[in-house]
């Protein structure tokens, strides 16, 4: 074969041999002179190799083809174009697809024009060699984040208020020693009255029904419910923005993980001081919550050392009509009042009113004791009076054992008048926090069991998860 084509070529004229060094040549410089264009090309086969006309870089390229793709597309724009030519755009460049070659392989060119990112995008042709890239995603913020972010500003507003100054109120000031912590009791209340929003479910909606008495021993329940219904500043529409989590999906097991507000605050049965609420018991005979219930004579007017009256009933009362009913013209124990003497009366002509536990823990005699200028004498077992976390009952009230009712008499003599005076004033002062309005007023027994509320919603963090508490 090498002698024939020695002989071909020998035999060959001038011109053909001259073509055959010639074309080579131009082929060779044809493919320099286009090294602006051609040295941005690369091409992309189908199973994701990337081709390159510098085989250093083509090799480099493979090496890594086990690593991410992303890392790899990166690479190969920044390799081909430091090859490029030095009059080259200096824009950004995204990667666009030509139309394919014979091989059916598509050409990848980086251009300049509409750059967006560098993500290759393939015409007719899935985006499967190429995965995206991974973004962190960023968690949606729901209404319950908000209102936590909410609930965290207010309590470090009313940690910060425990060492500042007092702060200015148009209607009330709390101040002394009936409180535990007046500044922090005031700041608190007003970052209720900033954001606490309740929902109230309809009339018939489950669990709740709201027809409850508006009388008589289930007063405080029945106006509670009414005044919520028809209150625009705490009540929203929208669960979504309410503070409590909705019963009939979230809290599956209620007493477990809801507020619970109750007259009966027996620790006996259950109830929770840190997350439960004690709502006063009120027995109101009329409608008319305005006219009749407070007043009374001043402390030095008053002849009676101790007064109860009431029906002989529970596991407290017994005791007390055993060692002091008819037996002591200081301490006045009835079970009835003969007709024409006046409950209340004699009430407001006492010093200290006795307000022992009757089947349930509470009694409606606390409330009614401070209404008529009376100082209450709690008698019971496992009894958390109402808002004692703001309350400092000890200033306003006496309280006394089971085993010490046989000394109760005893135990009230020692009180000296002095103490006995302070205790009655404080008194006074700390009605305001049980009285009733028609018309709710501002630290009002409505606006005090919303504050309960408020403190145990700030005691605890609620999850975004069905029934999550957090702490």
């Amino acid at each position: 074969m090498r002698e024939g084509f020695k002989n071909w070529f020998a035999t060959t004229s001038s011109w053909l041999k001259a073509s055959l060094l010639i074309v080579p040549l131009i082929l060779v410089l044809a493919f320099a002179s286009q090294g602006s264009k051609w040295g941005s090309i690369y091409t992309l086969s189908t199973s994701s190799s990337y081709a390159s006309l510098d085989s250093e870089k083509n090799s480099s390229l493979h090496a890594k083809e086990s690593e991410n793709p992303a890392d790899l597309h990166s690479e190969a724009l920044s390799n081909e174009v430091a090859t490029a030519h030095s009059n080259s755009v200096s824009t950004p460049i995204v990667p666009q697809f030509n139309d394919r070659n014979e091989d059916n392989n598509p050409n990848i060119t980086l251009s300049s024009e509409n750059f967006n990112s560098t993500t290759l995008t393939e015409e007719n042709e899935s985006n499967d060699d190429f995965p995206p890239l991974k973004t962190r995603k960023q968690r949606v913020r729901t209404n319950l984040d908000r209102l936590e972010d909410g609930l965290r500003g207010a309590r470090a507003a009313i940690k910060e208020a425990a060492n500042g100054s007092q702060l200015e109120d148009p209607d009330y000031i709390p101040d002394g020693p009936i409180y535990r912590n007046a500044k922090v009791f005031h700041r608190s209340y007003l970052e209720m009255e900033k954001q606490f929003k309740i929902y109230v479910y309809k009339e018939g909606d489950l669990p709740l029904f709201h027809d409850g008495p508006c009388t008589l021993l289930y007063s405080m329940e029945g106006h509670f419910i009414n005044k919520m219904e028809i209150n625009k500043k705490f009540r929203t529409q929208n669960p979504e923005k309410a503070h409590g989590p909705a019963t009939s999906f979230y809290v599956p097991d209620l007493a477990k993980n809801s507020i619970r507000a109750l007259c009966n605050a027996n620790t006996s049965e259950r109830f929770n001081p840190m997350k439960d609420v004690s709502i006063p018991e009120i027995s109101l005979k009329t409608f008319n919550l305005e006219v009749g219930l407070i007043g009374g004579l001043s402390p030095s007017q008053r002849r009676i050392l101790a007064f109860f009256a009431g029906g002989n009933h529970g596991p407290v009362r017994p005791i007390l009509f055993q060692h002091w009913e008819k037996k002591d013209h200081d301490i006045r124990v009835h079970s009835y009042l003969r007709k024409g003497v006046s409950y209340y009366d004699l009430m407001r002509q006492s010093k200290y009113c006795l307000c022992p536990s009757g089947y349930e823990v509470a009694s409606p005699r606390v409330v009614e004791s401070l209404y008529n200028g009376c100082v209450p004498v709690l008698i019971s077992k496992s009894y958390v009076p109402p808002f004692s976390d703001v309350l400092n009952w000890k200033m306003f009230s006496v309280m006394v054992s089971l085993e010490d009712i046989p000394n109760l008499k005893k135990i009230l003599m020692s009180i000296p008048d002095r103490q006995y005076i302070r205790m009655q004033k404080r008194g006074v002062q700390v009605r305001r926090h049980f009285e009733l309005h028609a018309t709710p007023k501002r630290f009002d027994v409505f606006h005090m069991i919303l504050h309960s509320i408020w403190l145990r919603r700030l005691n605890v963090r609620i999850g975004n998860d069905p029934g999550e508490i957090l702490d």
